[in-house]
């Protein structure tokens, strides 16, 4: 947009935006003490967890679909640009020690690439047709799921990729902080958490950041859960990466089935440091060999694993 009318056009969009309304009860701010504006700021943030609980139901469906094509081997791909694209690499990066997800399984696009996550990239959120040959060098298939992040639901990157996506044959989410935004229209899925203005005029790293956030954490948690990542609300398929992941992984072992230490060293031992094999061993009375056979049958849900073992026994 180069023309005094094109940024004329888009001013007039901008000032349309609910995350870009203008506070003039706030227009003061500055002049407050410091902890009356921590106090502001506080009371505002408080407010976004009921936004997002208001969109439980478009939340929920686009996660059941998400978790239906992602145990068909599909991928979860996060594409947005600025705080909304660092947003889903963060969420996307943290998949792999939380919930051993294999490489590329779950995946964060940001505008502009790496360099992205910690410098403005110039025009990069304008680039819809780079976020399309973003997708295609990934090879896109029906099982993925793509899910646009913008607080504004107009940035071109993000409603891009969504559109591609979606014409591709994958699942299309879109997640904005505006209702009746471009991004929700070019999704399958649309979930719109308006948070309202901001404490600081348009800048939308504040409570639509949360918000997304937020929604963020439940896709692919919620998601984890379905495929078998957890048991209970303990994540069995943790990678023991570090010396803490270790100590939290005999944890696991220890809440999951009450075994004595030495049981359990004997159990992880015998499942290769597997936290999901260990739990099946000491609860399903089986060896290291049966419990990887038996996860493997049962797609990786150890409840089912479990009752497996059980029938197995008579």
């Amino acid at each position: 947009m180069d023309s005094s009318a094109d940024q004329a056009a888009l001013g007039a969009q901008l000032a349309a935006l609910t995350t870009e309304a203008f506070r003039p009860d706030l227009a003061d701010i500055d002049r407050l003490p410091t902890r009356d504006i921590a106090g502001i700021m506080n009371a505002e943030d408080a407010t976004v967890a009921a936004a997002v609980a208001s969109r439980l139901p478009e939340i929920a469906a686009a996660i059941d679909a998400t978790a239906e094509r992602m145990a068909r081997g599909g991928r979860l791909i996060y594409a947005g640009a600025g705080t909304a694209g660092r947003l889903g690499v963060l969420d996307a990066s943290e998949c792999p020690p939380t919930f051993n997800t294999g490489p590329g399984q779950v995946v964060g696009l940001i505008a502009g690439g790496p360099k992205a996550l910690v410098a403005a990239v110039e025009g990069a959120e304008d680039d819809a047709a780079r976020a399309a040959a973003d997708l295609d060098a990934m090879e896109l298939g029906p099982d993925d799921t793509v899910v646009g992040v913008s607080a504004s639901g107009r940035t071109p990157y993000a409603v891009g990729a969504v559109r591609h996506a979606r014409a591709a044959g994958a699942l299309t989410v879109g997640l904005a902080c505006n209702a009746g935004s471009a991004l929700g229209a070019a999704a399958e899925h649309a979930v719109e958490v308006v948070v309202g203005p901001e404490l600081l005029t348009g800048s939308t790293r504040l409570k639509a950041g949360t918000a997304q956030k937020l929604v963020l954490n439940m896709i692919s948690t919620i998601t984890m859960m379905r495929l078998g990542k957890t048991y209970g609300n303990l994540m069995v398929d943790v990678r023991a990466s570090n010396e803490k992941l270790r100590a939290r992984s005999r944890r696991i072992v220890s809440l999951a089935t009450g075994a004595a230490d030495d049981e359990i060293e004997a159990a992880l031992t015998g499942a290769g440091g597997e936290v999901k094999n260990a739990i099946l061993i000491l609860l399903g009375e089986v060896d290291g060999p049966t419990a990887a056979r038996l996860l493997a049958e049962s797609h990786g849900h150890l409840r089912a694993a479990l009752r497996a073992a059980g029938a197995a026994r008579g």
